[in-house]
């Protein structure tokens, strides 16, 4: 698979809805993840920490109108694992995972979102941390080909990921109406070792009309710690 530059594929692509990013640093000291989200209509959000993860809320909660599918918590922390996805399906891996459950049986109770005629996938994404290293795993449910009377269910897993390496899933192959579901595995990109000039990078590249928020966490190998930026547009 060709390793795509990140910066090329946000700036070639005005709307790829929302993204996780996944891999492991140049230097191979860090497990990395960025998340970030777009809006044509719903740019009422901003990311705000909670706990050891983020959660949106309404830049202006007097003009939010209907919640149920902008307003959740995008990164949670159970134990050694970081759950990354775009919507509330965080609390459904976190609390089957808690009750035992793999990524992918917790992903088997959800399917792709209500909002025909888009049907926008659900993605998702975990770091699970062992001794000095760690494996990732993403995740996409869709709607066949717009046809929400079939849910299609792909999850990718990465062992011993390479250092430099990682992926890129994102929920819209471009702009359109409705918006085509994104389609193939994950993309090859690059993982840099500067947290802050990979934040720039991406919050550089993404659409400046319809960039929302972006969050980016780099977590230390050798012992657990966490470094994270969060970038709102308001």
């Amino acid at each position: 698979m060709k390793k795509l530059a990140i910066d090329e594929e946000l700036k070639n692509n005005a709307y790829p809805g929302r993204g996780i990013i996944i891999g492991k640093s140049a230097n191979g000291k860090y497990a990395v993840t960025a998340y970030f989200i777009m809006g044509r209509n719903s740019r009422n959000r901003v990311f705000v920490e909670d706990g050891e993860g983020i959660r949106t809320q309404a830049y202006d909660p007097s003009k939010l109108t209907d919640p149920s599918l902008i307003i959740y918590a995008p990164v949670r922390v159970l134990d050694n694992k970081t759950i990354v996805t775009n919507g509330d399906q965080t609390d459904t891996v976190y609390d089957l995972m808690k009750k035992g459950q793999t990524f992918e049986q917790s992903l088997r109770t959800r399917e792709f979102e209500p909002d025909g005629p888009n049907y926008t996938p659900r993605i998702s994404g975990i770091i699970e941390l062992k001794e000095g290293g760690f494996d990732y795993s993403m995740s996409i449910l869709k709607s066949n080909n717009g046809n929400p009377d079939a849910c299609n269910r792909y999850t990718f897993s990465y062992e011993n990921p390479v250092a430099g390496e990682g992926h890129f899933i994102h929920t819209y192959m471009q702009d359109g109406n409705p918006l085509p579901s994104f389609e193939g595995e994950p993309k090859l990109i690059g993982i840099p070792d500067d947290m802050g000039k990979f934040a720039d990078t991406l919050w550089t590249s993404l659409n400046e009309d319809n960039k929302v928020s972006l969050f980016v966490r780099y977590i230390d190998l050798e012992n657990g710690k966490v470094n994270s930026k969060i970038i709102n547009k308001n």
